[in-house]
């Protein structure tokens, strides 16, 4: 709700170019489509294990974007802005290993279970 205000507002200020009216095509399919599975996967999933794996596809995403942004302000040739990416990539790898290898789900579970029955 509150980023279609937020969208509504920008169109209002005149903030959208015709350029990104394009990128609708992509996005709505994408929206329409991710929702409902995130919201499957996530019933069936441990909170936790899915919310780290959100924050690992993001971080990947936001490797790749600075890496990007390295190469077009000229700052690093092509080839070695994507270690950038690359290395959070390792970095995202081995926090994913430690948090796999540590993580119980029995504990997830009873902690769950509890907030759910303080609630209540």
């Amino acid at each position: 709700m509150e980023s279609s205000v937020t969208a509504f507002v920008y169109y209002q200020l005149g903030l959208f170019i015709y350029e990104s009216g394009s990128l609708l095509y992509v996005f709505v399919p994408s929206v329409m489509l991710g929702v409902p599975l995130g919201s499957y996967v996530i019933r069936r999933l441990d909170p936790e294990i899915f919310r780290r794996i959100c924050m690992s596809f993001n971080a990947w995403i936001v490797g790749f974007g600075l890496s990007r942004v390295l190469i077009e302000v000229d700052l690093v040739q092509s080839a070695w802005a994507y270690s950038v990416m690359a290395a959070a990539i390792l970095i995202d790898l081995c926090l994913l290993y430690l948090f796999f290898t540590t993580h119980n789900p029995i504990w997830s579970e009873r902690r769950s279970r509890r907030t759910a029955d303080i609630s209540a």
